[in-house]
């Protein structure tokens, strides 16, 4: 396993974050409990979570995944050091969680506080912001027109940022927290936080994760840059395009079981004619080298400058043993060649 520093935090992440979102809906505490095993067992150390998990998210299930790792902690409070540990905040809009408010400082220190007892655990090390309070190009809003830069005030949000900062000042003071991050963020975001920390002298935001695939990659390069600049850590979501890249779902296929047969909160927005399309290429590429759809997609982002570790997730131990080994391959200058002629095809495809 080959690691990354995360950012300006100084800690080494493994290449591969082991995501959770399956875990209480799609995976058991018993499955869950078999893929961490596993994946420390190949060098992973960093597990992403977040309160409003598992996916697709729900009032009833609410906080279940951080319960089912807290489960798992409790069960092994000698490896907690092992582990750089996330969660995440949610953002605006969900009724069942803070009555669908914004995020605030008064949020922040509660989120923080409930996440501690679920997990079972005295830190977090890395707590994220999930979504931006303001309205982001990101869950398929990224088209021209769909969000109006121009109708928001600046000054408000950069208030409310200030006071988002200034609570998770006090969690990282009070030892709740180590260091925090974003998500589902944009540069503007990224660099007002920034600004925000140095003015202000408060905790600096060490990384973002944000959606990016084969079939999304919005953020290269102009946010990719600016991470890498600024010394932010980059961590995709979505590698394999909410499954799409695996193939699985070529022809209308749809698995029993499989995360697009799950009601979506947006929608299934990747299920579209040219992202079918895209997938048809990118299977062929990884037939004609010996390797699975996932396996290429997932190298293909492991290798991309500016990538500090990528966010996986599997339902069965069969997919988290192909989805990790992906990251010890590399692809050779074919491959890449073929790949970005079918990626210039198809650059943007839902």
């Amino acid at each position: 396993m080959q690691y990354s520093v995360l950012g300006s935090s100084g800690e080494k992440v493994s290449r591969v974050c082991l995501g959770s979102m399956t875990w209480g809906l799609q995976n058991s505490q018993i499955e869950a409990n078999e893929q961490i095993e596993y994946a420390l067992s190949q060098g992973v150390n960093f597990i992403d979570t977040a309160e409003l998990y598992p996916v697709p998210p729900s009032g009833d299930k609410y906080g279940g995944t951080e319960i089912i790792i807290g489960n798992w902690l409790a069960q092994n409070p000698t490896r907690r050091k092992d582990l750089i540990l996330t969660s995440k905040i949610a953002g605006p809009g969900l009724s069942y969680i803070r009555d669908g408010a914004k995020i605030s400082g008064e949020s922040v220190i509660a989120a923080v506080d409930a996440s501690l007892k679920r997990l079972q655990t005295n830190y977090i090390d890395l707590f994220q912001l999930h979504w931006p309070n303001r309205m982001s190009p990101h869950f398929a809003k990224h088209w021209p027109g769909k969000v109006k830069f121009s109708s928001a005030n600046s000054e408000r949000e950069s208030n409310s940022m200030l006071e988002i900062l200034q609570a998770l000042d006090s969690c990282v003071k009070a030892g709740k927290i180590r260091f925090c991050g974003l998500s589902d963020d944009t540069p503007w975001g990224i660099n007002t936080y920034l600004k925000l920390s140095e003015q202000y002298a408060l905790p600096r935001m060490v990384s973002i994760q944000n959606e990016f695939s084969l079939l999304h990659a919005k953020d290269w390069p102009y946010l990719i840059e600016n991470c890498v600049r600024e010394n932010v850590a980059y961590l995709p979501w979505s590698p394999l395009g909410g499954g799409m890249l695996s193939g699985k779902y070529a022809n209308g296929a749809m698995p029993k079981g499989s995360r697009w047969t799950f009601e979506q909160r947006n929608g299934v927005f990747r299920n579209t004619e040219l992202g079918h399309a895209a997938v048809a290429g990118y299977v062929d590429i990884a037939r004609e080298h010996g390797l699975s759809p996932s396996q290429l997609a997932l190298a293909w982002c492991d290798q991309l400058d500016g990538v500090t570790s990528t966010i996986i997730g599997a339902t069965s131990m069969a997919q988290l043993k192909e989805n990790i080994a992906a990251f010890e391959l590399g692809l050779n200058a074919d491959v890449m060649h073929k790949i970005g002629a079918v990626f210039k095809q198809y650059p943007l495809p839902f």
